[in-house]
């Protein structure tokens, strides 16, 4: 039986455009425009979006709880931060976004790796102190979520008879997203994660990285499934793909390329700093794999990669990667309403998608006719989906 996939989309509430780097083109991120992003990726059939944390985001639990009431199938991938909150309160947060969404919601553990943000929001712990705050995190969440009265001590938590009254709609908790690329990251992962995600790295990388992962679950008689996170141009044609990824970047200038490439090595993440070796901030070297291009991350944290090219293109792409045993990607584009439409509309037939992504669910849905009739009286031929 052929692998197939589920695919979300991004929610960018940390600012969206035409162009990176510049005001020329950008859009105010405010909860009419997220909503339009929402309700699109809804009606598409999106899997779910992912919403961003960090200071330089508007806060993902509350965008989240404003826009679930306007979706009806969407999930929505939050953050929880361990660290910032104790997992008491994470997990009534969880609980009750979980209600009052009907179970839509995913867990994004999100340990943190800049030192800078971290401190100025009170965290004081090196690399491998907050992910033993991870995992003593998770370990009350998980608990608590799963209806248990948890006691526990810890060398950085305490809970003593804690206890959640109401429970989440899934059981035992939403799933939990991890991703992580250090020894201590991966350890956290293969302890307590539904769902190992790896930055978009060339497929041996990622194969690589994967195995890692995949042989810490087993060691603890566990295992997970894994999601990428990659930014997408996809076009009618390769040279239009390529023209657009060239127009993205195109009001960078090397100024700004430096002072962003100094700011992200101030990180001690090593999954940014598998994604700045990929290019090393050089304009020339931002093809790092077949239609795979780092130019996002000459600016951008995170995730700083994209597929690049037609929609055979991508799709075969995304194949590779399927191949490798990911099962669900995490995609964006430059502006995510319309790049959102787009990938939709040209990869989402090329894609062996699971019952869960695409436009065939859910009852009472328009079945046609698709694009305008012609002369008053013509329908347009009628697409057949690769499911």
């Amino acid at each position: 039986m052929t692998a197939q996939t589920d695919v979300l989309w991004f929610l960018p509430t940390h600012g969206d455009g035409r162009y990176l780097g510049s005001q020329d083109g950008a859009r105010e991120v405010s909860l009419a425009y997220l909503r339009q992003i929402a309700q699109a990726a809804d009606d598409l059939g999106y899997y779910g979006v992912l919403l961003p944390t960090g200071r330089s985001c508007e806060d993902s639990w509350v965008v989240a709880s404003a826009l679930a009431p306007l979706t009806r199938r969407l999930r929505f991938l939050v953050a929880v931060r361990p660290g910032l909150m104790q997992p008491s309160a994470a997990a009534r947060m969880a609980a009750t976004l979980d209600r009052i969404s009907d179970g839509r919601l995913l867990i994004n553990v999100v340990t943190g790796g800049d030192p800078v943000e971290l401190r100025g929001d009170g965290v004081f712990l090196d690399h491998e102190a907050r992910y033993a705050v991870t995992d003593e995190f998770l370990r009350v969440w998980r608990g608590l979520m799963a209806g248990e009265s948890v006691t526990f001590e810890g060398r950085h938590l305490r809970s003593e008879d804690g206890r959640l009254i109401f429970r989440p709609v899934q059981d035992p908790h939403p799933p939990l997203y991890f991703g992580g690329s250090s020894e201590p990251g991966i350890a956290v992962a293969a302890e307590h994660c539904d769902v190992y995600l790896t930055w978009g790295e060339p497929p041996a990388q990622v194969a690589d990285k994967l195995a890692r992962a995949r042989r810490a679950a087993e060691a603890k008689g566990r295992t997970f499934s894994f999601g990428i996170r990659l930014h997408v141009i996809v076009r009618e044609t390769e040279g239009a793909a390529w023209a657009a990824a060239d127009a993205l970047i195109s009001r960078l200038d090397d100024a700004t390329i430096a002072r962003a490439q100094e700011t992200l090595r101030r990180q001690d993440s090593v999954g940014q700093s598998r994604m700045m070796a990929l290019h090393g901030g050089d304009r020339s070297r931002l093809v790092v794999s077949p239609n795979l291009w780092a130019g996002v991350g000459l600016v951008r944290g995170g995730a700083g990669t994209a597929l690049v090219g037609s929609a055979e293109q991508v799709a075969d792409r995304m194949k590779e990667y399927i191949d490798l045993g990911i099962d669900r990607f995490i995609l964006s584009g430059y502006p995510h309403l319309e790049e959102a439409y787009r990938f939709a509309d040209l990869v989402f037939p090329k894609l062996p998608l699971r019952a869960t992504t695409g436009t065939a669910r859910g009852p009472a849905r328009n079945d046609g006719p698709f694009g305008e009739v012609m002369a008053n009286d013509i329908v347009p031929a009628r697409r057949i989906a690769a499911h």
